[in-house]
């Protein structure tokens, strides 16, 4: 800190009486200083430079003060009241850099930004870390198409129940908003399944592609609700067996095991809505396939998924019933398909059942 004390009586000459273009050069002088030590300045040091710059700065070319923004954006000891002056500017240039990256700028200060600037200082925010519900939803309310849908992609943004509601209910007009909510580990059920009621097939169905494996199967639940797939068919009611596969999904135990279990019990309802769910096919598509004649969509569906042969066994003899016995040689049949059956095969054969 050599040079700055010998400044300070030349600073205070400019910051009372200089003209423009000296304030500018003392801003841009002094700014440098800053950023070289920043690094060794204590507390004391950076209250010195910010009550100077802030009073110089706004001097300053623009070129020159979004240098200066970009600068000090990353800086955890930057000029707190500059910071906020640069992140309040009109120009989202000098402003965005660091409303996308300061962390001198509380939660506080963003809201206020984002409750009183434009659609360029909102997506500046959307861009941030981490995003607090206070602060996304300011953004869903006053957000245009880009806002939101930055905002929904931000894996660190966090959301209110009533920003999630707005969220779902504006892409109904907009796939790539769909695409980017239904991704979402924290999309709540009852949104993704509003999500997914108001959108096309086709997105649909692209959402599903994308999703990671988990989501993949409740997507797939919601997906039979909202078709209608809470049916009756030859007598037979999923909507028990779906909410408890549902259960199972959210609790992290819908597996093998489980099904296997459902399989030993002959529970009929259960087996096909957790096949349908892993298998990522309609529940009216696999149980008229299923309850045919051949146990053949049990080998497919079951290679799909990557169940071994004793679940295999299980679910065929689930199919047939507890007061019927295949004979040995049916069921030693069935083991040689299966083992031979491709697991490319099958996923192409589970692929058209799901384009029926």
């Amino acid at each position: 800190m050599t040079t700055a004390p010998a400044l300070i009586p030349e600073l205070d000459d400019i910051v009372r009486r200089g003209d423009p273009k000296r304030r500018a050069e003392a801003a841009r002088r002094l700014g440098e200083l800053f950023l070289q030590g920043a690094a060794s300045f204590r507390p004391d040091h950076i209250d010195l430079f910010d009550g100077v710059l802030t009073s110089l700065v706004p001097h300053a070319e623009l070129a020159a003060r979004i240098d200066l923004a970009e600068r000090l954006a990353p800086l955890a000891n930057a000029p707190r009241h500059l910071v906020g002056q640069l992140a309040r500017d009109d120009e989202v240039a000098i402003a965005g850099p660091l409303l996308r990256r300061s962390p001198m700028l509380d939660e506080k200060v963003l809201v206020e930004i984002a409750n009183a600037k434009g659609q360029g200082h909102l997506l500046a925010i959307a861009e941030r870390s981490k995003l607090s519900t206070a602060l996304t939803d300011v953004l869903v309310r006053r957000g245009d198409r880009d806002v939101i849908r930055c905002a929904a992609g931000n894996a660190g943004a966090t959301f209110s129940d009533a920003s999630f509601a707005t969220l779902v209910r504006r892409a109904g007009q907009d796939g790539v908003l769909t695409l980017r909510i239904g991704r979402r580990d924290d999309l709540p059920p009852e949104h993704l399944k509003g999500l997914l009621a108001g959108s096309i097939d086709v997105i649909r169905r692209r959402l599903h592609a994308v999703a990671k494996p988990e989501r993949q199967a409740e997507i797939k639940l919601a997906m039979n609700e909202i078709e209608g797939v809470i049916v009756q068919v030859e007598g037979r009611d999923f909507t028990a067996a779906q909410r408890a596969i549902l259960a199972l999904h959210r609790a992290g135990e819908l597996n093998e095991a489980a099904v296997a279990g459902f399989a030993k019990a002959f529970k009929y309802e259960e087996c096909v809505a957790a096949l349908a769910a892993m298998a990522g096919v309609k529940i009216v598509t696999l149980d008229r396939l299923i309850s045919g004649d051949r146990y053949d969509p049990i080998l497919i569906a079951s290679k799909t998924i990557g169940f071994e042969w004793p679940t295999v066994r299980a679910l065929i003899l689930m199919r047939l019933g507890p007061n019927r016995v295949p004979s040995p040689a049916d069921i030693e049949g069935a083991r040689v398909n299966f083992v031979r059956l491709m697991p490319s095969t099958a996923q192409r054969v589970v692929e058209f059942w799901k384009s029926r």
